[in-house]
């Protein structure tokens, strides 16, 4: 050749040798760089001038793989001319072992990235997405689908049966999909993969041979006009060697965007699934069992949470029966504020968010911020008026007693009337008499009244005691004939309470129940996107202003949450129609009690905002 060639016009995966002699290299000039870029690729043998013993000093001696005269003998040419195509052939072994290795390498790194995704995600459905797409991609797939064995939740279901949970179809992107099952059996390919724990290499599953006992349903093609061609069918096996499920690969494509539309098409682009293929699949399909076995996991951990949760929420209505519903409605409200917050929060909220972590670990510190009730005694928890039960009817009683006393004294002084005046004035007297017991009778029920209705609790502060004052003077004679208060003064003290039905010592044993929560919540060892739900549950009786409990914190020590369990609480106990100690408030009236509280620096006014806007309280059927 006149002039030498540039490392880029050379063929890599061919072994060359190049013949240098003086004309060639003069050729180059000094362009040096030139002969450094064919030396890594190719071998360069000098050829000197006839009766030279060694190369001229232009001759780059580093990069020459040999030096002949060109006057030598046929045997040494030969000879320098095959050492130099043995260094050509280790040249681009060298290359191909280099590309090998990026190639591995690189494969390596995405099977990495691929097991961190599989591991990291904790939705079934994505989980199972994610690996028939990553499959279909590392392999040029066109199809793919996943089977899973199912579990035996339920005794009745037969065992041994995969079911048909993913499918995708790159040709066919919008086919119906539904679930089916299919037994574990030699009897279809994916039956007979997780039955023998084999994987099956299919060049053309329309050719399957006649010994084989599994088949091909040819079904799914004639419906939809697909053919299938080539298969890969791996199972996929946890660490323990146990089947959790089945990949199918389906027409390996030589093109990755070509559309399998015809049979000629399938002729032409769809090939066999190679041995580098197999090893990548079955390397992801391990990932894919630990992570789907992960997943299964994680569902029972979750079931097993729900579970405790469920029975948690049934101790505490068990223990106060009045308050049934209040926890779940809770934590409907609070769920539905945060998500109305992180679709259009109002002000300082406007860029909050709540990863689906954040909502679950919310509700469950929703439906477990009343827990600590087990600890509240029975006889306050269950309270339903000012004055115990019992107390009531001994006031009942009390009065009874005053209106049988009142009416045996009328019969007494009539008759000492007619036995001491005989009958000439008895008619006008005995009137007399009458309009005095029937006046007593009047005044017994008319306190009996004012006590009863001092008795219902109040939402806010309402209510005027002169009535009961007024009572709490008079006196009576007990059957001993021991002159005692008409209303004593522990009865006067729960009667003059004037908002709810509880007093300070009864209202702060209700109010320990956060204490209770706290400490019982505490205890357990949660999961790391579980473990605000001791701190969000503690603080849902707090008040921005420091005036709520247990703590007394200020707005700024207010877990968010806890600020949304908040009004969501208070809410729910206004509207409930549950309480048999109050009356439901309107839920137009609710709101403005809470937008009242709001005002008064108590509750969060934007979060407020957010939930009357986005009308968060009509998910417990608010108006």
């Amino acid at each position: 050749m006149p002039v030498l060639p540039t490392a880029s016009t050379l063929d890599n995966e061919r072994p060359t040798v190049i013949a240098l002699d003086a004309g060639l290299l003069a050729s180059i000039g000094d362009d040096r760089p030139r002969l450094e870029d064919l030396a890594r690729c190719a071998a360069i043998v000098g050829i000197g001038s006839a009766g030279e013993t060694e190369p001229a000093s232009n001759f780059p001696l580093d990069l020459l793989s040999g030096w002949v005269p060109g006057d030598a003998p046929t045997g040494a040419i030969l000879a320098q001319l095959r050492g130099g195509f043995r260094h050509a052939a280790s040249l681009v072994a060298e290359r191909r072992a280099k590309h090998e290795e990026a190639l591995r390498h690189g494969e390596l790194n995405e099977l990495s990235r691929v097991g961190v995704a599989l591991s990291t995600e904790r939705d079934l459905t994505t989980l199972l997405e994610m690996i028939v797409t990553q499959a279909r991609r590392i392999t040029c797939a066109d199809a793919g689908s996943l089977l899973l064995v199912d579990r035996k939740t339920d005794p009745s279901a037969p065992e041994g049966t995969l079911r048909f949970k993913i499918s995708q179809n790159f040709s066919l992107p919008n086919l119906p999909f539904s679930e089916f099952t299919v037994p574990i059996t030699h009897s279809s390919l994916s039956g007979y993969a997780a039955s023998t724990g084999e994987p099956l290499v299919i060049a053309d599953v329309y050719l399957l041979p006649d010994n084989v006992s599994y088949k091909q349903n040819r079904s799914f093609d004639e419906k939809f006009g697909y053919r299938t061609k080539s298969m890969l069918v791996i199972p996929m096996k946890t660490h323990r060697d146990e089947v959790v499920g089945v990949l199918q690969l389906i027409n390996r494509k030589k093109d990755d965007d070509v559309v399998l539309a015809t049979a000629e098409i399938v002729d032409r682009e769809v090939e066999s699934f190679n041995k580098r293929s197999i090893e990548m699949v079955t390397a992801l399909a391990s990932q894919a069992a630990v992570a789907i076995e992960n997943s299964f996991l994680y569902e029972d951990i979750e079931r097993l949470f729900e579970g405790f949760v469920t029975a948690a929420v049934t101790a505490i209505e068990s223990r106060d029966p009045t308050t049934s519903g209040h926890s779940s409605r809770v934590a409907l409200l609070t769920v539905g504020l945060a998500e109305a917050v992180d679709r259009a929060g109002e002000g300082s909220y406007k860029l909050q968010t709540f990863t689906r972590e954040q909502l679950k670990e919310l509700r469950y510190a929703s439906l477990l911020h009343d827990f600590g009730k087990v600890g509240v005694r029975e006889q306050v928890l269950v309270k339903q008026k000012k004055l115990y039960g019992p107390d009531l009817d001994l006031i009942k009683h009390r009065f009874a007693y005053l209106l049988q006393a009142s009416d045996l004294q009328f019969e007494r002084e009539r008759a000492n009337y007619v036995l001491t005046h005989g009958l000439g004035t008895y008619e006008p007297h005995v009137k007399r008499l009458d309009e005095m017991r029937m006046a007593k009778r009047e005044e017994l029920q008319r306190f009996m009244d004012a006590i009863v209705k001092a008795n219902e609790p109040t939402v806010l502060p309402e209510g005027s005691f002169e009535a009961l004052s007024e009572i709490n003077q008079r006196t009576y004679l007990d059957f001993d004939g021991v002159t005692r208060p008409l209303l004593h003064d522990d009865e006067l003290k729960f009667l003059m309470i004037r908002k709810g039905n509880l007093d300070d010592q009864e209202r702060r044993e209700i109010e320990s129940h956060v204490t209770h929560t706290f400490r019982f919540l505490e205890q357990i060892p949660w999961t790391g996107e579980l473990r605000n739900i001791p701190s969000i549950a503690h603080a849902h009786h707090e008040k921005l202003n420091g005036k709520g409990y247990p703590r007394q914190i200020g707005a700024e020590e207010i877990p968010v949450q806890a600020k949304m369990m908040t009004i969501s609480d208070i809410f729910d106990a206004l509207t409930a129609t549950d309480r048999p100690y109050k009356r439901a408030v309107p839920t137009e009236r609710a709101l403005d009690i809470l937008g009242m509280e709001a005002k008064d620096g108590m509750l969060d006014k934007e979060l407020l905002e957010t939930f009357v806007k986005a009308g968060v309280f009509r998910v417990v059927g608010g108006e």
